[in-house]
C-alpha cells in the first residue's frame, strides 16, 4: 500500500497529485508518511478569556458569538465578532474574506476558537482565528498536538494548506495497518536505547497526544536514519576489507631508518608518530589501506607522507604523490627532494608543462623502476604513466579530485596500491563518520614545535590606513604579505572589477620601486599566473594581491601578513584555509580580517570564532553549525546528508549510538543472516534501488 501513487489517496486526485509531486516530491503514500511536521501546535488545552493578558502566542477558547458587526469604510472594512465564554469576552476580527465569514458564522452557537493573540489600540483580540463547531469529540480540546507541515504558495493556491496536508496524512493513517510499517531495527537495539516500535513512531510523529510522544517518535526515527546510514557505510568498509588484497610492507628497512635517525630535520610530534604507526599497521595485513589523514595547515602531513613512501621503497615498491595544482606539486617535489638529497632515493616531478625529452626520460625512469617517488598533478593518471611496481599512492587535498579520477590510481598495478588521502580541510568528526565512514580516519592534531600561533584581528574600513602602515612595517623587516579578495559567485565581471579596484588602491599605498606587487586571479592565462606566483615565492615581489586561487598550498615561509578583504563574504573553513598561508616560518604572523563598518550578526559570529581560535577542528564544527553540513566541501553533491529528521550536529549522541550499534551487529553477523536481523536485511534490500552508496569513498 505504501507504494501506491499519491493521487489514489482520498482527497488528492490527479491534479493535486501532480502538484504534490512537483512542489514537495511526494510521489507515493510512503512519501507522504515520511513528510514530517516541522512543529506542533498544542490544541489539547482550553484557555479562559479572563486569564489572557496579550503575551500568549497561540490560544484556544470555547464559547459563543454574541454579536457581529461590520466596521470601517472601503478597504478598511472588517468583521468584528464579540466572543463570550463563562469568564469574559474578546473580539474576533477578519480583514480578508470577511463577507464569507459573515455568511458562515452563526450567533449563539458553540465554537472552539484557535488563533494568535494580538493587541490593537490597547484592546486584546484574535485576528483570523480558526473556527470549529463545538462537537462532543472536541468539547475539551483536540485529543492530540496539531502538526504543522511545510507548504508552498502554489500548493496553498490549490487548497493544499498546512492544515489540508495534515488532513491527508490523517486519511492515510486511518487506512494504514501498523503491520504495513515493518520493523527494521533489531529488537535488542530497540530495548537497549528504549526506542518505540517503528509503526508507533510514524503514528505518533504525525498525531502525538503530547510533547513527550512527539519527542520519542522523533528520537526513534532519527536513530533509524542514522543507524541505516551507518549500517550501509560499515558494510561497505567490511566488504572492501574482505575482498581487497593489498601489498604487504613487512619490513622497516635501511632507507627509512637512515632517514629517520640521521636526516629528520626535527623530531616528530606525538600525533605524527601515532598516524605513522596506524599506516604501518594497515600495510602489514595484506589488505589494501584506504586511510584519510586530516591535519591542520602546517601540522606536518607531508612528513608523514614522506615516511610512508620510504616504507614502500624499503619493501621494493614505488610511491606517488598527486596534488591538485602545478604549484602545489612543485612545492611538494621541492621539499621532498631537498629532504631526501643526502639519501639515494630517486624523486621526480611530472606535470602537464613537462614536455619532450624531459618527459620521456621521467616516463622511462618510472617504468623501469629507477624512480622511487613520483610527484605530480593529475598528469599521473594518464595511461602513458606506467609504474614498474606502484605500492603506495598518496592524494593531497582529496576533495579537489573526483572519485573516478582517484580510482584510476588503483589500476596502476595488478593489485591496487595502498591509498593515503590527505586533507588540510578539517572535517568535523561527525561528518567524517558519516561521509568517510568507509575510510579509516587519522587526525594529526598537534603542531610541530616552534610554530607560533597566528595572531588574528578584525579591522573595519576606517582603520585601513593603519593596516596598510602595518604591512609597510612588516615589509621593512624583510617579510611579505598577501591581500586576498573574495570571488563573488555568479559574477566573474564583478570579481574582476572588485580585484582591479583593490589592486589600484594597494598600488597607491605601496608605490614602485620601493614596493613590488604580484597579482594573481582566475582570468589570467595559466603561465602568467604561474610566473606571478613564482615571483612572490622567490621574494621578488613584496605583496601578493589575489583572489582565492591561493587558498590551497602556496608555501611562502617568509610571508607573515594575510589581509582578507570583505571577510563577511567567506565561510569559516575558507577563512581558516586562507589564514593557513601565513605562519609557516619561525616569525610571528598576522591575519587581518577586513570588513565594512557594519557587520551582520552571522558574520560577527564567524569573525569572533576566527579571532579566538586557531584550531581547525573547532572551526569546522562551528562552520557546520552555522552553515549546515550540506555546505561542507564535497558533501552536497554526494547526497549523503539527505536526512529528513536527523541533524548530525545537533544529534551527535544519537549518531554515536547508531554507529556503535551498527558496528556491533555487523561484527557478529556481517551478512545479516541471523533471524533477529531479518527485518533489517529486508529493509536494506527494498532500499537498494534508491541507494547511491557505492559512489562514496
Amino acid at each position: 500500500m505504501l507504494s501506491n501513487p499519491i493521487e489514489y489517496l482520498k482527497g488528492v486526485g490527479p491534479q493535486k497529485g501532480e502538484l504534490l509531486r512537483k512542489e514537495i516530491q511526494i510521489y507515493t503514500f510512503g512519501d507522504l508518511l515520511q513528510y514530517f511536521p516541522f512543529r506542533y501546535v498544542d490544541r489539547t488545552r482550553i484557555d479562559k478569556i479572563a486569564d489572557l493578558n496579550g503575551y500568549e502566542d497561540f490560544v484556544q477558547i470555547r464559547g459563543r458569538i454574541i454579536n457581529m458587526v461590520v466596521m470601517g469604510e472601503n478597504r478598511s472594512k472588517r468583521l468584528v465578532a464579540t466572543f463570550k465564554d463563562e469568564s469574559g469576552t474578546i473580539d474576533l476580527v477578519w480583514f480578508q474574506g470577511w463577507q464569507w465569514m459573515q455568511k458562515s458564522l452563526r450567533e449563539n452557537v458553540a465554537y472552539l476558537v484557535f488563533g494568535r493573540i494580538s493587541v490593537f489600540n490597547g484592546v486584546t483580540q484574535l485576528a483570523h482565528p480558526e473556527m470549529d463547531l463545538l462537537t462532543e469529540e472536541i468539547a475539551s480540546g483536540k485529543q492530540f498536538l496539531e502538526p504543522v507541515y511545510y507548504t508552498t504558495e502554489k500548493l496553498k493556491a490549490r487548497g493544499l494548506t498546512a492544515k489540508a496536508i495534515g488532513k491527508l496524512t490523517r486519511n492515510l493513517l486511518e487506512q494504514l495497518s501498523p503491520l504495513e510499517i515493518r520493523e527494521n531495527i533489531p529488537l535488542e537495539v530497540l530495548q537497549q536505547y528504549r526506542l518505540m516500535p517503528r509503526a508507533m513512531a510514524y503514528f505518533k510523529i504525525h498525531l502525538p497526544t503530547g510533547e513527550e510522544d512527539s519527542r520519542q517518535a522523533q528520537r526513534r526515527l532519527k536513530f533509524e536514519e542514522l543507524f541505516i546510514a551507518q549500517i550501509r557505510i560499515c558494510r561497505l568498509k567490511l566488504k572492501r576489507q574482505q575482498q581487497s588484497h593489498g601489498f604487504v610492507f613487512s619490513t622497516v628497512g635501511n632507507t627509512f631508518n637512515d632517514f629517520y635517525n640521521n636526516h629528520l630535520p626535527f623530531s616528530l610530534t606525538g600525533a605524527q608518530k601515532r598516524v605513522l604507526k596506524e599506516i604501518r599497521t594497515d600495510t602489514v595485513h595484506g589488505r589494501q589501506m584506504n586511510r584519510l589523514v586530516q591535519g591542520d595547515v602546517g601540522s606536518g602531513k607531508t612528513m608523514v607522507a614522506l615516511l610512508a613512501m620510504l616504507l614502500a621503497k624499503d619493501n621494493g615498491f614505488q610511491a606517488c604523490l598527486m596534488a591538485p595544482t602545478e604549484i602545489l606539486s612543485q612545492q611538494h617535489y621541492k621539499s621532498i627532494a631537498e629532504l631526501l638529497e643526502p639519501t639515494d632515493v630517486k624523486v621526480a616531478l611530472l606535470t602537464g608543462s613537462i614536455k619532450g625529452k624531459a618527459r620521456k626520460k621521467i616516463l622511462e625512469g618510472v617504468i623501469n623502476g629507477e624512480i622511487d617517488i613520483l610527484v605530480g598533478t593529475h598528469a599521473l593518471l594518464e595511461n602513458e604513466v606506467a609504474f614498474k611496481n606502484l605500492g603506495l599512492a598518496i592524494v593531497d587535498e582529496q576533495h579537489r579530485f573526483g572519485v573516478a579520477q582517484r580510482a584510476r590510481l588503483w589500476e596502476k598495478n595488478t593489485i591496487p596500491p595502498h591509498i593515503l588521502v590527505m586533507t588540510a580541510t578539517p572535517i568535523p568528526r561527525t561528518l567524517a563518520m558519516t561521509i568517510y565512514g568507509d575510510l579509516d580516519v587519522s587526525v594529526i592534531d598537534e603542531m610541530p614545535p616552534g610554530r607560533k600561533p597566528i595572531t588574528t584581528v578584525h579591522r573595519t574600513e576606517w582603520q585601513r590606513p593603519q593596516v596598510m602602515n602595518f604591512i609597510k612595517d612588516e615589509v621593512a623587516k624583510g617579510r611579505q604579505a598577501y591581500i586576498v579578495y573574495p570571488l563573488i559567485e555568479d559574477s566573474e565581471k564583478l570579481d574582476y572589477e572588485n580585484l582591479m579596484k583593490g589592486y589600484e588602491e594597494v598600488k597607491a599605498f605601496f608605490p614602485e620601486p620601493k614596493f613590488y606587487i604580484s597579482m594573481v586571479h582566475g582570468r589570467q592565462p595559466a603561465d602568467q599566473r604561474q610566473t606571478n606566483m613564482q615571483r612572490f615565492v622567490t621574494g621578488d615581489t613584496h605583496i601578493m594581491v589575489a583572489t582565492t586561487v591561493i587558498e590551497v598550498g602556496v608555501n611562502v615561509p617568509n610571508a607573515s601578513v594575510m589581509v582578507i578583504e570583505s571577510t563577511e563574504r567567506f565561510g569559516l573553513s575558507q577563512l581558516h584555509q586562507l589564514r593557513g598561508r601565513v605562519g609557516r616560518g619561525a616569525e610571528q604572523s598576522f591575519c587581518v580580517l577586513m570588513t565594512g563598518n557594519k557587520v551582520s550578526k552571522d558574520s560577527k559570529e564567524r569573525i569572533n570564532v576566527m579571532v579566538q581560535t586557531n584550531d581547525g577542528f573547532i572551526i569546522s564544527e562551528k562552520d557546520m553549525e552555522l552553515r549546515g553540513p550540506g555546505d561542507i566541501e564535497g558533501t552536497r553533491q554526494s547526497g549523503i546528508l539527505d536526512f529528513k529528521l536527523a541533524d548530525i550536529v545537533a544529534d551527535r549522541p544519537i549518531l554515536d549510538a547508531a554507529r556503535t550499534s551498527a558496528e556491533k551487529i555487523l561484527e557478529n553477523d556481517p551478512d545479516l543472516l541471523l533471524p533477529e536481523n531479518q527485518g533489517l536485511k529486508d529493509f536494506l534490500a527494498s532500499q537498494r534501488s534508491k541507494s547511491l552508496w557505492s559512489k562514496i569513498s
